[in-house]
């Protein structure tokens, strides 16, 4: 089976939602999945990875890396290493395929597909043109699906084109089902509900007989300590990524913001509570493929500014969303899988 060098190099949540394509092309071909630092962890996760290279891109995500032979010299070494003679490039609307096109073209990669809005001259065997012949307002699952297919991978028939991922048992929370996930960090500040209101869900839902993990990453310790308080169980810092997986795949509910565990959790099949601030579309970058309560204005002055820290005073868009309305939405869901 030939191999075919599939990237995304951003976010661990961008990788999550490339995953529909990656099995598209997985039917087909074996994949070397291509990822930048922050979404190598993810990708280990999908169905239909053979290998995963990492890149660190500088024309995608912030890094000290400059761009030189070296560079060069690495993106040559992989496809050596891998064999890869064709590669499919996934990019979110806001971002570019040319530069790696360009450095896989000199590594010798034959076959090389993506969508670009600038002209792409021998760089791109196959193009799609945001706005012509790809819709600007898809969902990011299927962008990256007609990706895909234009460079000839479709799903198999039976594949229902949900995000999905390979997850471990859970030992950690064993024990404590049933429960409801409250993840209150986000990668970016601008997508954050409050601390203090998401203290008050994990009291309100406890206060209705729910129990309540919170999640978070290494550094967002002292947050998760903050929200969880004396009624939620912290678990700020614990879980690996994977772990963090299967723990949000056996909650009833997780109560998020637009950041990677929305996906992740979406990828787990789990119904999420989406605090979703507007500086990116909520069309494209909602969690895909399970039931979802979309909470936060989607109107506000914010709305496709594309901020990483809230350029208006109080952050409305999500501080406006009381705690009570947090929890009615997740009683909606559980109540609605029961």
């Amino acid at each position: 089976m030939r191999r075919v060098l599939v990237a995304r190099l951003d976010s661990m949540g961008d990788v999550l939602v490339s995953g529909p394509a990656v099995r598209a092309v997985a039917a087909a071909a074996e994949v070397v999945l291509l990822a930048g630092p922050q979404g190598a962890a993810a990708a280990r996760l999908l169905p239909g990875v053979a290998e995963v290279r990492v890149l660190a891109a500088p024309w995608i995500t912030p890094t000290d890396r400059p761009v030189d032979g070296a560079l060069v010299a690495e993106v040559a070494r992989t496809v050596a290493e891998t064999g890869v003679q064709e590669a499919v490039v996934l990019t979110s609307f806001h971002q570019s395929p040319l530069p790696l096109a360009l450095l896989l073209r000199l590594a010798g990669v034959r076959r090389i597909t993506g969508a670009s809005v600038d002209a792409a001259g021998g760089l791109l065997d196959v193009r799609l043109i945001p706005g012509e012949d790809l819709p600007e307002e898809l969902p990011e699952p299927l962008r990256a699906l007609r990706i895909a297919a234009a460079a000839g991978f479709v799903l198999p028939e039976g594949d229902d084109a949900r995000l999905a991922a390979e997850l471990p048992e859970r030992p950690l929370a064993a024990g404590i089902d049933p429960y409801v996930v409250v993840h209150p960090g986000a990668a970016v500040p601008a997508r954050a509900y409050p601390a203090e209101r998401c203290a008050e869900v994990v009291e309100l839902l406890a206060d209705r007989g729910h129990r309540v993990l919170v999640t978070g990453g290494p550094d967002e310790r002292a947050l998760t300590a903050r929200v969880a308080g004396a009624a939620g169980i912290d678990l700020g810092g614990v879980l690996a990524l994977a772990e963090l997986g299967a723990v949000l795949r056996d909650a009833d509910v997780v109560i998020v913001g637009n950041t990677g565990p929305a996906h992740l959790a979406a990828a787990a099949g789990t119904p999420v509570v989406s605090l979703f601030a507007p500086v990116v579309p909520a069309e494209r970058w909602a969690p895909w493929g399970v039931p979802v309560e979309l909470l936060g204005d989607q109107e506000a002055a914010c709305r496709g500014s594309r901020a990483r820290v809230c350029p208006i005073a109080g952050h409305p868009c999500l501080a406006s969303v009381s705690p009570e309305a947090v929890v009615e939405a997740a009683d909606r869901l559980v109540g609605a899988a029961a």
